[in-house]
């Protein structure tokens, strides 16, 4: 039987893994925190749950998926709760907007704003459609592996207008300025800014609409943990709380693995979940392939940082939905400030994450759990000191939320702790502590992408935000399919 190992057990970690355990490839994932997930950890205080991220989840079918392929049941092991609105949108001059997929509520909430708007939206949806049939279901889970396959795909990738920004694209079906941030805020969600991510990304809107937004009962975490219990059941193993310090390589073809507490396997194929620069800079060390890649990665453009504070409070709040974004009163000038002149800006656009109001039990008897996030530069822009920062951010994001949300917020707050640039740097690897890897613009989508096994050497491949087809669960649970079918062409006599 061949031997599979997986570097990390993020989201496209751990589907790689059930895929090729699944096909009968004998696989352990390595993880080096203390639990599986990746981003999508998790904290446990005071008696709240607090789940790093992500949250919003799309597109159940994909992670159905990966259960029949040996005719299991992902509701054996994980509950998915419908989100319904998918996220209250909420403006300074107190605007509320709720974006979902009944379509009777939604025309009114558009016409709310602009009722010229109401047939632009629909073609736009239309567009949107397009778009997803191109990019994610014909695209999403092939492998770019050479400039022809780039250079297929062009002329449909064209006739969408690709290169235009989403933004651009939604301006040319709603005029009002709100409708606009509404419907081209999604990017954000997976480190693109609105302005320059590719249009494609505007194929998000057709994936809610047919399949919802979702939320794991107990946590994001609970699906990672379900995903690690189908993994074990089918025979494989996850190693935690040993890092992954150097693969092993002879000639040009990787033998093997070593780790942090001495452990070492011989294998016949690795992927790495891991930081795409950290991977080629510090587990290929010395190697002229891993020099040579780590050189070319750290010149291209990496998304941002998130800064994150999390807060569990007194009292319950049923009139604050599980999603909202609390748009600021610049948009496009904000996103320069943080994409370009890397600074953290005064003003800010934050996600509100609120569990508790899908999940109670994410919290004590009467409380509720919360997190803010706001989007600043990562450290290469960056470089400040977090640790003397943090603290200031956080307390202007809360008093923040107090004045516009929940009244006398810092008086009620049980519990509260917040991550940083520097946390992603530290705890994940990541590079310049970006949260989500290679920016997705289209001169670094696809075939400019890191490829899903390495050009140079031929069993060593990639899974995750940094390879096609790019962040977020939809995404890096299609890179798994797309790198599993790599490896199990080159694994199977």
């Amino acid at each position: 039987m061949s031997k599979a190992a997986v570097i990390g057990s993020g989201f496209g970690g751990l589907a790689l893994a059930i895929r090729l355990q699944s096909a009968g490839i004998d696989t352990t994932v390595i993880e080096a925190r203390d639990k599986p997930g990746g981003r999508a950890y998790y904290w446990e205080r005071d008696g709240f749950t607090f789940d790093a991220g992500p949250t919003v989840i799309t597109d159940p079918n994909c992670l159905a998926e990966l259960w029949e392929l040996t005719g299991a049941d992902i509701k054996d092991d994980v509950t998915l709760d419908p989100v319904m609105p998918f996220y209250r949108l909420n403006w300074p001059d107190g605007t509320s907007f709720d974006y979902s997929n009944d379509e009777v509520e939604l025309t009114r909430e558009i016409a709310k704003l602009n009722p010229a708007d109401v047939e632009g939206y629909r073609r736009f949806l239309e567009y949107s459609a397009g778009v997803y049939e191109e990019g994610y279901v014909k695209l999403g889970a092939v492998p770019f592996l050479d400039f022809k396959s780039m250079l297929k795909a062009a002329p449909q990738l064209a006739r969408k207008q690709a290169w235009r920004s989403v933004y651009s694209v939604v301006s040319g079906f709603v005029e009002n300025e709100k409708l606009r941030e509404a419907l081209s805020f999604h990017t954000l969600l997976v480190g693109g800014n609105p302005m320059k991510t590719s249009a494609l990304y505007a194929l998000i809107h057709k994936l809610e609409k047919d399949g919802g937004v979702w939320f794991a009962r107990g946590g994001t975490n609970t699906l990672v943990a379900g995903m690690v219990a189908h993994f074990e059941r089918l025979g494989g193993i996850v190693r935690l709380g040993d890092a992954v310090t150097e693969i092993e390589t002879k000639g040009d073809r990787v033998t093997g693995l070593a780790c942090a507490s001495g452990w070492r396997d011989d294998f016949d194929a690795v992927a790495s979940n891991g930081d795409i620069v950290h991977t080629y800079r510090d587990l290929l060390t010395g190697t002229r392939r891993g020099d040579r890649a780590a050189k070319a990665l750290e010149k291209k453009r990496f998304s941002p940082s998130l800064f994150v504070v999390h807060f569990g409070i007194e009292g319950r709040w049923p009139g604050i939905p599980h999603h909202m974004i609390l748009f600021g009163p610049r948009y496009e000038g904000l996103l320069t400030d943080i994409y370009d002149h890397g600074v953290v800006p005064e003003d800010f656009s934050l996600y509100l994450h609120h569990p508790t109001v899908t999940d109670p039990s994410m919290a004590p008897e009467g409380h509720s759990t919360f997190y803010a996030l706001a989007p600043v530069p990562h450290l290469g822009k960056f470089p400040a000191d977090w640790d003397t920062i943090g603290e200031d951010c956080a307390n202007r994001i809360l008093s923040h939320i107090e004045a516009r949300l929940i009244p006398e917020l810092r008086q009620r707050i049980v519990t509260k702790f917040w991550y940083t640039p520097k946390d992603f740097a530290q705890d994940l690897n990541a590079y310049q502590g970006s949260a989500f890897s290679l920016e997705p613009i289209l001169t670094q989508s696809a075939w400019f992408r890191v490829h899903n096994r390495d050009d140079i050497v031929p069993n060593l491949y990639f899974v995750g935000a940094g390879t096609h087809p790019g962040a977020g669960i939809p995404g890096v649970v299609g890179s798994a399919k797309a790198t599993a079918g790599l490896m199990l062409d080159d694994l199977r006599p």
